[in-house]
Formats: structure tokens, sequence, C-alpha cells
């Protein structure tokens, strides 16, 4: 099932992110001048390097031998090389995959990189280093570049919701049927990438493509890891389990911060945007979700989040307003009673056709497509 657009296809035709595509540029140019190689390991590339012309080239973090740099550099090209000592490549050239970030995890989750790179960020953040907010901020744009290569042509629709959702509960299973009934009509999921209902969601999309038993059995071996407290090693060990045993499960969209780095992504997301800047983060979250955006029951963050949302819909500054499904009523009308506002603020819009309150997950598909035009 697969319902985002392949990779490479879509990227300007001046970046090269893989050696494969360093070598197809070389066979069938012999010239990389101009290019922008980012983040290939060129290491076994010094003759091609020798004897391509790269004037006016641009090389992100590419490791390569002393005379193929001192070549290349001489040819005007400009190198930027790889950063020793960091537990992350700031010039990544495509997002993060959940085998990466939990790399390993047999060891603790300490030992991964996604734990290794939120301690880097305690640290340097605390010593206020100017190089190294340069390292997060390029990063950043980095990961937003792939993000936005990977998404190219998808329909996206943004599932937010609380991380405090525990496994084995049923609005819990309720946001995972959520998640595989978008995947199922064509759309991609994209969460907060994080806990909770956003795993539930990217849980379901990977469900996708099995029968609907899977999902139900998944759900309930989550269980023995109901949440990320007190151990992640074994929550995320469960989750991995069932991706062991159910391969090859749709595609999904995780966008997770360091920011809030006790909280892990979720390893059901199948491409994970990790961001150190949660402003950039949440942005892009719903600036990509071009097809409309679900609330799940949560607190604090999934009501800034709403507004961080209708604010663009009021103005129309990203064209017209995309689809607001808030879940819940009792939640959204009593306990945070956001969808009064929401309602005052739409009135005589065009985003007023545009938001709809319904009670139960079920109804969400629906209200999409009625929402959606």
């Amino acid at each position: 099932m697969q319902t985002m657009p392949a990779h490479a296809a879509h990227h300007n035709d001046r970046e090269i992110e893989t050696l494969e595509e360093f070598d197809a540029t070389v066979a069938a140019r012999g010239s990389l001048a101009g290019f922008r190689v980012q983040a290939v390991d060129l290491t076994d590339r010094t003759r091609e390097l020798l004897g391509t012309d790269t004037a006016g080239a641009v090389f992100l973090g590419c490791p390569m031998r002393e005379e193929a740099a001192a070549k290349i550099r001489a040819d005007g090209a400009l190198v930027f090389p790889p950063v020793p000592g960091l537990p992350f490549d700031p010039y990544r050239g495509l997002v993060y995959s959940p085998d990466e970030l939990f790399a390993s995890l047999a060891d603790g989750y300490e030992a991964t990189p996604d734990a290794r790179a939120y301690a880097w960020f305690q640290q340097t953040k605390a010593d206020g280093d100017i190089y190294a907010s340069m390292l997060r901020a390029v990063h950043d744009d980095s990961v937003s570049d792939a993000l936005d290569e990977l998404l190219a042509g998808a329909r996206v629709v943004g599932v937010m919701g609380g991380h405090a959702m525990r496994r084995g509960t049923e609005a819990y299973e309720g946001a995972a049927r959520l998640g595989r009934e978008l995947t199922r009509a064509g759309f991609t999921v994209a969460t907060g990438g994080g806990p909770g209902a956003m795993e539930a969601a990217n849980l379901g999309a990977y469900a996708a493509p099995y029968d609907d038993e899977m999902l139900g059995e998944a759900v309930q071996l989550l269980a023995k890891a109901p949440g990320f407290t007190p151990s992640i090693t074994d929550w995320a060990a469960v989750a991995f389990d069932v991706r062991a045993r159910w391969p090859r499960g749709g595609r999904s969209v995780g966008i997770p911060t360091w920011f809030y780095g006790h909280e892990p992504p979720n390893p059901f997301a199948s491409h994970i945007a990790k961001y150190f800047a949660n402003a950039t983060r949440e942005d892009g979250l719903l600036a990509r979700s071009n097809a409309g955006v679900v609330f799940l029951p949560g607190a604090a963050g999934t009501v800034q989040e709403i507004f961080d949302n209708a604010t663009p819909n009021y103005y129309e500054s990203r064209g017209e307003p995309t689809p607001m499904i808030l879940v819940d009523r009792t939640h959204w009308t009593q306990k945070l009673p956001t969808w009064p506002l929401l309602q005052s603020l739409a009135r005589e819009r065009s985003m007023e056709s545009r938001i709809a309150l319904v009670d139960r997950i079920e109804e969400v598909p629906e209200a999409l497509k009625r929402l959606g035009g």
C-alpha cells in the first residue's frame, strides 16, 4: 500500500543524496559543475572526483580523501567537511527511519542515536554555543528539505493528540483504526511522531495492508508496555516485536522534536522527520497537512495546535482553508471548550465550512470527505 510517492523522483535535479545518484550523474553528464552533493560517502570515489569538473559545486558533509578534497577546492567547489564527534549528521539528505534512530536499542535506549542526540542537545543548549546552534539549524533545514521531497504530491492528513493516551485502551485502538482508515483511503497520515495518540495513528497506518484482526492482536501485544515510562527501552522493544511479526507495513510520517526529548519517537512511522527546534516542527507539521487535520482529545499541546492551524485558515495565508475536525464533543465543548471559540472565529469566513466537531473517530473519514469538497 504505497501512499507516498517514491523519493528521488521529486527532488531538485541539482541535488545528489545517494551514491547511486552520484554514479548516475557522473556517468550521464561527465560533470558535477553546479551540483549539490549532500551527505554521500565519497571515500571510494577519488578517481571520479579527480577526473570530473566540479566548478561551482557544493559538497555538504561528504567524507572523501584529502587529495580529492584539495582538487575540488582548486576547481572552485565549496567543501563543508563532515563534523566529527556528532551523534547526528547535520547535512543529511533523507529523513530518519525508526531503525536508524533506535539503532543499538538492545544495549538500552540510552545507547541509541535518538537518545545521544538529545543528550548532545541538552549539553550544547546549556553552553549557549553558537557553533552548536548553527549545526542544529543546518540539520533542521536539511530535514525540512528531505520532508518536502518525500511528501511531494501526497495528500497529507495530520492527526494530533496527546502523548498520555495509553496502549491497550479503547481510545488508543480507536486512534489506530482512524490511521488505518485514512491510509486505506489513500491519504498519508502525519503525526507529531511521539507516543500515545500519535503512535496509535502511525500504528494504524502501518496496519493498513493487513487484515482487520492484525490490528487487534498488535494492540494487545503493545499493551505489555502501556507507556514509555518507566522504561523507554521496553516500550520501544515491544513495538519492534510487532513490526518484526508483521513486516512491510503501510507508510506514514512522524514529525517529533528533541525539544521534548524525554518523549521518544514511535517506531511505527515509516519516516521520521525529527527536529531540534519545536517551533519549526510544529509549523512544518501543520503546514504540510494539506488535506486537513484531525484533533483527538489532548491537553495544552493539542489546544495550541488547534489555534496554530486555525490562524492561517482564518487569514487564508496558506491559500484556501483546510479541513479541521475535532473529535469528542464532551472533551472539546466542556472539558476544554475550544470548539465554541473556533466556531466564533470561523463565523462568516470561508473556513466556516471547513470545520467540524464529531463524537466518534468512526465519523472522521466521512467528515473529511464532506469538508474537503
